[in-house]
């Protein structure tokens, strides 16, 4: 399917939504009632407009506004939530579970939050790098791709719809392999037909297991397929656990879960620099949310996790992810290949969290969705201005940088302490309540490997801290100075945020036991 025609068929899907919405609503516009639709609706919109246009500039002010105004949307139906509990939203007048409902509780709208505040800080970042990566005539055209992703991310966190889930992921992933192959290095073609490829592996597995539940459940409704999966399970066991098994494979393909990582770094390291960091900070953790949802509130209702493998499975694989990739960073020279395998290594321990499937240990993995969106943001972002001042990535090319770049080199070292989970930082707070969880678990080795990994990290951070600050200044770090003020507001911003969450868990910390709760809470004996 050709990018345009994804456009149109995404558009005219947008607004027969908006319609049906409305049609339910049957009453005068509303904004607050109408919230649900119009977080997606609003950067779907857009993307169409900014597809028409010509001019960079105008389409980056386009795509800032709108990334501005979600956060607020975000912010506002979370409020919702806690005041009146789960929003649902029918859409294509016909009510819930027979047409397709947006299904807003506190686990989505958590995870709508953090996609859309990444964006809306990721926008000032992209004005700068997106005018060097990509030639004038396509810039437009790059931010309607952009704000696709945005719409097909966010759409998969609200919609209650498995099949419904599967149609915004086509979106978001076809807008992510044209992000990364827009690219200027030729190897960028290459990590968008990797990851391609993965991922179309990866939605196919998705959308044979979403088939299994409907046969033997007849919905397509999450929700309601959480209240008969128990008597479809105790009639036909085979068929559910099929479909557990091709969604977890299907999902995991997305998130990147070791072994199955291998279209990450690349895709990572050689996509435009804007894409980077914003692919880095949300694509995979929409993914997790889809797994929580499926692994707890469909499947752990109905089916007691303890007693299926797959946790024995998750286990392992995550630590095998925090301890390998964490070990195959360290002999990385290209820093973006690096944080690549770094990222790697944290979702290991995100995933940690959902094999521990008890209080501390899922909120550990919730609050690590925003901290390491964070820190990774500010991480890559921080590489991501070496490469406009210098040209290059390679840390064996950048000694002395943290003296001709000494604001942007400080950003990666806060970030780099958060990766390590040093006190004070992001990072911190995640591994203290995934070593909660898992010493509450009785799994006292696991917790001591969560520290063991972490301190593999100290290795590959500190490589690159030893070379900017050690090592005399190199050629090409001599042309090295901090970014423009558009770059350094979101590098500054995003580390902030790694410090602030560090900091203060008043509001993050609770927030996430809070879904913790929602999540745990529902599961089978």
């Amino acid at each position: 399917m050709s990018v345009g025609l994804l456009t149109s068929v995404a558009l005219a899907a947008g607004a027969a939504q908006a319609a049906g919405g409305h049609a339910v609503a049957a009453k005068p516009f509303i904004l607050t009632e109408h919230l649900p639709i119009l977080i997606v609706v609003i950067p779907l919109l857009a993307a169409a407009l900014t597809a028409m246009l010509r001019n960079g500039r105008v389409a980056w002010a386009i795509s800032l506004a709108v990334s501005w105004i979600l956060p607020i949307l975000a912010v506002m139906l979370i409020l919702q939530v806690e005041e009146k509990g789960i929003i649902s939203y029918a859409l294509g007048g016909w009510a819930p579970p027979v047409g397709i409902e947006y299904r807003v509780d506190i686990v989505n709208a958590f995870v709508l939050l953090i996609v859309s505040v990444v964006g809306a800080i990721a926008m000032p970042y992209a004005l700068r790098t997106v005018e060097l990566d990509i030639d004038e005539p396509q810039r437009a055209w790059f931010y309607a791709i952009y704000l696709l992703a945005l719409t097909g991310l966010l759409g998969m966190t609200i919609t209650g719809d498995a099949f419904n889930i599967f149609v915004f992921m086509e979106v978001s992933s076809l807008a992510m392999y044209v992000m990364i192959a827009m690219g200027r290095d030729r190897r960028a073609l290459i990590a968008a037909y990797q990851y391609l490829i993965m991922g179309t592996i990866g939605a196919t597995f998705y959308v044979i297991g979403v088939g299994f539940l409907y046969v033997v459940t007849g919905s397509l409704n999450m929700a309601d397929i959480a209240l008969r999966i128990g008597p479809a399970f105790a009639e036909s066991s085979p068929p559910v656990m099929a479909a557990l098994a091709f969604i977890v494979v299907g999902i995991s393909l997305k998130l990147a879960l070791f072994p199955l990582h291998v279209w990450l770094p690349n895709a990572y390291a050689f996509a435009p620099k804007f894409a980077t960091v914003f692919l880095a900070a949300t694509a995979t953790k929409v993914a997790v949310y889809i797994l929580l949802r499926f692994y707890f509130s469909i499947f752990g209702s109905a089916i007691s996790l303890t007693d299926l493998p797959i946790t024995e499975m998750l286990l392992i694989l995550s630590i095998a992810a925090m301890f390998i990739a964490s070990v195959m960073a360290i002999y990385e020279d290209n820093i973006e290949r690096m944080l690549a395998f770094s990222s790697v290594a944290q979702i290991g321990y995100i995933t940690l969290g959902i094999a521990l499937a008890n209080k501390s240990g899922v909120a550990g993995s919730v609050v690590h969705l925003m901290n390491h969106a964070a820190m990774k943001a500010a991480l890559f972002a921080a590489i991501g201005a070496i490469l406009y001042r210098v040209g290059t990535a390679r840390m064996s090319e950048l000694g002395g940088i943290g003296r001709t770049m000494p604001l942007t080199m400080a950003a990666f070292v806060i970030g780099g302490l958060s990766i390590i989970g040093v006190p004070g930082t992001a990072g911190f707070i995640s591994k203290w309540y995934l070593g909660v969880g898992a010493i509450e678990h009785g799994w006292w080795v696991v917790a001591f490997l969560i520290v063991a990994s972490s301190l593999i990290s100290i290795i590959y951070i500190g490589r690159f801290v030893e070379v900017a600050y050690f090592q005399p200044v190199s050629e090409a770090s001599e042309k090295g100075s901090d970014p423009p003020f558009s770059m350094m507001l979101s590098i500054v911003v995003f580390t902030a945020l790694t410090i602030y969450l560090g900091l203060d868990t008043a509001w993050s910390g609770q927030l996430a036991e809070k879904v913790a709760a929602v999540l745990v809470g529902g599961l089978a004996q």
